[in-house]
């Protein structure tokens, strides 16, 4: 399979090394199992995902970062503040079964377990940049589906201004939790038209497999204009409200990190510059782009606002 024109997978993708590791462990659900690879112990999904479209106008015409990359190099406090520790860590999450609570202002609340999100969805392949807050950068081939569909099936009355997320909160399965880098479990939010725009994924996989637990399972968000710490991993409640959310970040550092936390070169962070950064996989450092290059898509959210006041 080719994820871009005239560069097989093979090329960018490690999978001779992913295929001949030595554990398999059984799972359940959507994940039917994974595989541990090598002394860092990456967690990486042996399931194929069925892949219903790739629609151009969502992939990024640039080099992926190569899968070893991705599995490795992640940030996921919950298993450990190191890059390397989700990948090492990651394998005691358990991801089924899998329930995400629904309240708030919503027609329709409740307990939804994971096949019942996902069933009537069609998954795609968008390849997006993904842009962190410390400078580094990737190119991922993600699978899933838009947000905003999800979130119509809940019937979001009038008064839902937001939609507020957390993350599973397990510290005997997510050993990071059991210290206090953070006020667990880690919470994200989005206003209302941030979430229903097009660009916004919730993604079930990446590289056209299911989503290793390093990478935020079984259900994640991915903001591509935003930094990456806005994309919460391993989904367990969504509520919709009128007032704005408290996030994690934000309520740890609110000097550093603002709500909206869009990829904004001109709106340096209080330790570093943010006018470039060094995309994984490469020596020298490129320049960013306002909005991490999707200025056409979402630039319209913003127009009123001073992008100063609101980073």
């Amino acid at each position: 399979m080719k994820f871009r024109a005239g560069i097989p997978s093979s090329e960018i993708t490690p999978k001779s090394v992913f295929l001949r590791r030595r554990e398999f462990m059984r799972d359940a659900g959507i994940a039917a199992g994974s595989l541990t690879l090598g002394m860092a112990g990456v967690v990486q999904a042996a399931k194929k995902l069925e892949i219903l479209k790739k629609d151009p106008r969502w992939r990024v015409n640039e080099d992926l970062t190569p899968l070893k990359d991705v599995t490795t190099y992640n940030n996921f406090y919950e298993f450990g503040t190191s890059k390397e520790d989700p990948a090492e860590y990651a394998r005691t999450l358990k991801t089924s079964p899998w329930t995400v609570k629904v309240e708030g202002e919503t027609g329709k609340p409740g307990d939804y377990a994971i096949e019942d999100i996902l069933k009537p969805h069609a998954i795609e392949e968008r390849v997006y940049r993904f842009r962190c807050v410390e400078g580094w950068s990737m190119v991922i081939p993600w699978a899933g589906f838009p947000l905003g569909d999800l979130l119509k099936r809940f019937e979001p009355t009038s008064r839902a201004k937001f939609v507020a997320f957390e993350t599973k909160l397990a510290p005997e399965e997510m050993p990071g939790q059991k210290g206090y880098v953070l006020d667990w479990p880690y919470r994200e939010g989005l206003r209302m038209d941030e979430a229903m725009n097009p660009l916004t994924l919730l993604a079930v996989g990446l590289y056209g497999e299911i989503l290793p637990n390093q990478n935020g399972a079984p259900l994640r968000l991915v903001i591509p204009w935003k930094y990456g710490f806005k994309s919460i991993k391993s989904i367990v409640k969504i509520r919709f409200q009128e007032k704005m959310p408290q996030t994690s970040w934000s309520l740890a550092i609110p000097s550093e990190y603002g709500f909206y936390s869009n990829v904004n070169p001109e709106v340096d962070h209080p330790r570093w510059s943010q006018a470039s950064e060094r995309r994984i996989g490469e020596f020298f450092k490129r320049k960013t782009l306002m909005f991490n290059g999707y200025v056409n898509e979402v630039a319209t959210l913003y127009k009123s606002m001073d992008l100063q006041k609101f980073y």
